[in-house]
């Protein structure tokens, strides 16, 4: 599947409508940073992963405000997900 995100400025994301789209996608743990273990699960090949609610939603997501609830202490993989980035648009793109 090709998605256009051409249209979407780098601009045009910010902390303020964000939607945390990427909070809908697998995270594995990859390095130590402190996640709290009551958000994490590990998969059967044996991955630790972050948890998600049944709805696909990462569970250390604050619902009300959509913003990390651990952000201090969220994974690497998080952490190198740039607001804003080609795969950020390519995410919005495709959860909008």
């Amino acid at each position: 599947m090709i998605i256009n995100v051409t249209n979407v400025s780098e601009d045009e994301v910010s902390c303020a409508n964000c939607r945390a789209c990427c909070c809908r996608l697998e995270v594995m743990l990859i390095t130590e940073t402190g996640v709290p273990e009551r958000f994490t699960e590990i998969e059967s090949h044996g991955v630790t992963v972050m948890s998600r609610l049944e709805d696909g939603w990462c569970a250390a997501l604050d619902r009300n405000t959509m913003l990390c609830s651990i952000y201090e202490r969220r994974p690497w993989v998080c952490r190198e997900f740039e607001m804003g980035s080609y795969e950020c648009r390519v995410e919005r793109a495709d959860h909008m």
